[in-house]
């Protein structure tokens, strides 16, 4: 089954500040600040956030930094194809066409580029070198982040979630009880429709996309994946599935199935299970 590898991180994250703003009646100030914070927590539907442990806290930092230094890297490649391309050197898409162009820079002999141009490249080639070498180093400790933890490798067996998003969840979520269902946790990661109703008539648009940008992401990756592999070698063993792509385009449907495997990780995490295959395919 295709896996994808793939929490706005910091250090210590202290409970959710309570804006007391909406509860402030006249003139802001310490003295009223306090009184509208005392008024705001009595609030019945008042929500707070789960304080990470260290542990939590490091993992998603390191998914952090991971992020960062592959946003870095796309920068980079795409300022070498965009300076060769000046020159008339065009390679194609793919990592197998940054190495073509990284070779022709590498390549005294080649007299389409001036010296001060080839400098330049090199001095880029080195850093994407020296990035690719560090995202590598987050992956091993990724992996080995994963391994150590018993959750995370539970949620690893669903399809469609691999280290990266199981271990960004365990660290994301430092109490999985705190949501009332997998539905609440799909809306808090943004996975569900907006809703503009009125007046007895239910109008849904598109996700909302509230909450984690980055669990978003993962979770869209992983069904894609899912969705990739069904097609390669047949859908017939996943009836929901292919209803759907039968009905909606291939990008709507990674949606719908990412919102499952969203709710699905949930009842995992929430209820310590372990994944079950649907009666489709164990029969």
């Amino acid at each position: 089954m295709s896996r994808s590898f793939g929490a706005r991180c910091s250090t210590a994250l202290p409970p959710k500040r309570i804006e007391p703003k909406p509860y402030v009646k006249r003139q802001k100030n310490d003295s009223t600040d306090a009184e509208a914070i005392c008024e705001a927590v009595t609030r019945p539907n008042m929500r707070f956030v789960p304080t990470k442990t260290v542990e939590q806290q490091s993992c998603l930092m390191l998914h952090r930094a991971r992020h960062l230094f592959i946003r870095h890297q796309t920068a980079v490649i795409n300022s070498i194809r965009a300076y060769l391309a000046e020159f008339g050197i065009v390679a194609p898409v793919g990592r197998r066409g940054v190495e073509q162009l990284l070779e022709v820079v590498a390549d005294t002999a080649d007299d389409r580029l001036p010296e001060v141009a080839r400098a330049c490249l090199a001095a880029l080639g080195s850093q994407l070198r020296a990035l690719k070498a560090q995202i590598l180093e987050f992956d091993r400790r990724i992996i080995a982040w994963h391994r150590s933890s018993v959750t995370s490798k539970r949620l690893d067996a669903i399809p469609g979630v691999g280290p990266a998003l199981a271990t960004a969840l365990v660290a994301s979520i430092a109490d999985p009880k705190a949501f009332r269902s997998g539905r609440d946790f799909s809306a808090w990661v943004g996975l569900v429709p907006k809703q503009n109703s009125s007046g007895g008539k239910d109008k849904l648009g598109n996700i909302s996309k509230q909450g984690d940008r980055y669990l978003r992401s993962l979770f869209t990756a992983g069904a894609l994946a899912v969705i990739r592999y069904a097609k390669i070698h047949g859908t017939g063993h996943r009836p929901w599935l292919t209803g759907l792509l039968a009905r909606r385009p291939t990008k709507v449907a990674a949606i719908a199935l990412a919102n499952k495997l969203a709710r699905m990780a949930w009842a995992m995490m929430a209820r310590g299970e372990r994944y079950r295959e649907p009666v489709a395919l164990t029969a």
